[in-house]
């Protein structure tokens, strides 16, 4: 497992739309994940410890940020066959059990993380209503171990603003995770 820092945030940055089948058993575009102030567009994957170290956090903060305008869509781009708990079949348990309120879509062919530039699960990028990149942090300070008690909650207060104001912070700490599994 190799753990990467993501990107600093590249701001106006255009959303790329996709079409990716989600495990609700439809297909789902850019335009039909956005939300009326923004969109979060979350890489992560099922075996990750970052992401399952603050998935109950994702889940609290993206049902917020849709009370706010704000929609949110995980996509799960590496490879299955280096981490089973990666399936497709593995990705529809972990929706359901944790209670997703947003599309969990499978990226099969990596290329909408490659567009993305996706480096590491997990990896936020965060939009206004125009779809343009506002945030590319972390979620708190997790990393592999759930940050204990009351912590900052950097996402949910850009993307907070970022649906008052459409823009985010200036200032963004960058998100930790593991790799993306690449196809070789």
């Amino acid at each position: 497992m190799v753990s990467l820092e993501t990107p600093l945030c590249d701001f106006d940055l255009p959303a790329i739309d996709f079409l990716l089948p989600g495990v609700d058993g439809k297909t789902w575009s850019l335009q039909d994940c956005a939300g009326e102030k923004g969109l979060l567009v979350m890489f992560i994957c099922n075996h990750c410890p970052y992401v399952k170290a603050i998935l109950e956090r994702i889940v609290r903060d993206t049902l917020e940020l849709k009370s706010l305008g704000v929609n949110s869509v995980a996509i799960m781009s590496n490879d299955p066959s280096q981490y089973e708990e990666d399936s497709f079949e593995n990705m529809k348990k972990i929706a359901d059990s944790a209670g997703f309120s947003f599309p969990y879509l499978l990226d099969e062919t990596q290329q909408v993380a490659r567009a993305y530039g996706a480096v590491c699960t997990p990896d936020f990028f965060g939009y206004n209503g125009k779809l343009e990149l506002q945030y590319r942090g972390r979620l708190d300070a997790s990393r592999k171990e759930t940050a204990e008690g009351e912590v900052k909650r950097d996402l949910f207060a850009a993307m907070k603003q970022v649906a008052q104001t459409g823009h985010g912070p200036r200032e963004q700490i960058p998100g930790m995770g593991c790799s993306i599994k690449w196809v070789d």
